[in-house]
């Protein structure tokens, strides 16, 4: 089976190109939503440990299961080894006979998938003349934001805040040199003001109002990517009321997203689609230019699975990853001891 480092994930990009990835990513994605019916999942399996919280997120297609392992531990960068927030590791296998094909890294994927996901939301739902994109939160997954939504709206400037002053600094050292003016703001209510997109992407603890109520002009249109388990939102409440929500996956959105505050009969009325609803043109988009949108996204296995898939077929193309046996080679497929002779 082909093992999958970060290393050569980053060369499998390099040679495909950064942004012809994430264009491809997003017609993948875009075709494995409109194919929802035909998917076997389930909410993610959670649990609750001291410091975080551990997930895994399996999914079934007729050819593929994939599944991810990953965690949200958000005091890991105040360690003294500076361990990231999120890690992730994954599995791409064949069903017709359970063998698996790709085992690979999954942290660099899933900032690929998030921010892939995000942009073909926000192609569906924010106005096409959007210029202004606020973004809250400027850690790890910051940049691949600013660059996908980038790719689907002509972003004319980019305000930011973080109430870490050093992962700003990255920011600004990370996309210093793209055509959209850069704003460095001191609060997240001065980033907000006026914006026609707002991505919120922090690593919460609790029911937080990152976004409050006052702040949202009529026609925005918001991407709530943070947070995202049980007891961690980042909007004030009553911003949701006003807004045209969509969801990935109900099931799996009630529990872990802004939604999770209304009791599951309630929230039902209050979410208008999910993904696979707009993309497919079941449920139109937005409708008019002062409709609030919100993208109440919580990640869920089937963007895995896409992003899994199409960088398999991307290794075959460019002769890539390390094949390794992960997995017995047997003359006789009942004689398993044999291999310690």
């Amino acid at each position: 089976m082909k093992i999958i480092t970060e290393e050569i994930l980053t060369e499998l990009i390099k040679k495909h190109g950064f942004e012809n990835y994430l264009r491809d990513l997003m017609k993948k994605l875009r075709e494995d939503f409109s194919r929802w019916e035909e998917f076997n999942k389930i909410p993610r399996p959670s649990m609750q440990v001291p410091g975080g919280v551990l997930e895994l997120m399996p999914i079934c297609g007729k050819r593929y299961y994939t599944f991810k392992y990953v965690n949200c531990h958000p005091k890991n960068p105040e360690r003294a080894d500076k361990l990231m927030t999120v890690v992730a590791t994954g599995q791409l296998s064949r069903i017709d006979t359970g063998y698996p094909l790709m085992v690979s890294e999954m942290t660099l994927h899933t900032a690929l998938r998030t921010a892939a996901t995000a942009a073909l939301a926000t192609n569906f739902l924010a106005r096409k003349n959007s210029k202004i994109h606020s973004i809250i939160g400027t850690g790890a997954q910051s940049e691949f934001l600013v660059k996908a939504l980038n790719m689907v709206r002509n972003i004319k400037e980019v305000r930011y805040f973080d109430t870490d002053p050093l992962a700003m600094d990255k920011f600004e050292k990370n996309l210093k040199g793209n055509k959209f003016k850069m704003v460095r703001c001191k609060n997240t209510q001065e980033a907000v003001r006026g914006a026609d997109i707002i991505t919120t992407c922090t690593a919460c603890k609790a029911h937080v109002d990152v976004l409050k109520n006052s702040w949202i002009k009529e026609g925005a249109h918001i991407n709530g990517l943070g947070g995202d388990t049980v007891g961690k939102t980042e909007l004030e409440f009553s911003i949701l009321p006003r807004c045209k929500i969509v969801v990935e996956y109900f099931d799996q959105a009630v529990v872990e997203g802004e939604i999770q505050r209304f009791d599951k009969r309630e929230a039902k009325k209050k979410v208008y689609a999910e993904l696979h609803e707009i993309f497919t043109g079941k449920k139109s988009a937005r409708n008019n230019e002062k409709e609030i949108t919100l993208y109440d996204s919580v990640g869920i296995a089937l963007e895995d699975y896409s992003a899994l898939t199409l960088t398999y077929e991307l290794t075959q193309k460019y002769n890539l990853g390390e094949e390794l046996n992960l997995t017995p080679v047997l003359q006789n497929p009942k004689d398993l001891i044999s291999i310690l002779k």
